[in-house]
């Protein structure tokens, strides 16, 4: 069964924004973790000591089947958030099989911004860009059918 989330961005006050949507929602973080906790990756340049504090990934489950998710940005990263670039969508699927489909249609005549490879939050993960300029996120996560 495929899932869908919405994936927030923030300039730094991540943090406060999510404390603020659990008061609202009610609900658990599933996790929220920092860019200091990040470890290191081959290409991705080592983190400032003004970012490390900045939420690198936060996951505030609001119901049974939706939960709201969510990060800081980052300099090293990519560019500041802007309205129109502060969310995406995100889509967990069941297997990779599923999620490379999904992705090579969603990214027709659009741009791929991280091509689906393992991480070290996911078994299997990539984000594009469609020709609307949709931002999506594609997931199988940890412990799935891969």
């Amino acid at each position: 069964m495929i899932t869908t989330n919405i994936y927030l961005l923030f300039n730094g006050n991540c943090r406060e924004a999510f404390d603020f949507y659990k008061s609202a929602f009610g609900g658990d973080f599933n996790y929220m973790g920092t860019f200091a906790e990040m470890p290191p990756q081959e290409g991705v340049p080592q983190m400032p000591d003004s970012e490390k504090d900045k939420i690198m990934h936060v996951h505030l489950q609001i119901s049974r089947e939706t939960a709201l998710l969510g990060s800081d940005t980052s300099q090293v990263m990519g560019e500041q958030v802007k309205i129109g670039n502060n969310f995406s969508i995100s889509v967990s699927t069941e297997s990779n099989l599923e999620a490379d489909e999904l992705f090579e249609k969603l990214s027709e005549g659009g741009k791929v911004t991280m091509p689906l490879d393992k991480t070290f939050w996911s078994s299997y993960y990539g984000s594009l860009t469609d020709k609307f300029g949709v931002n999506w996120m594609i997931n199988v996560d940890k412990g799935e059918n891969v």
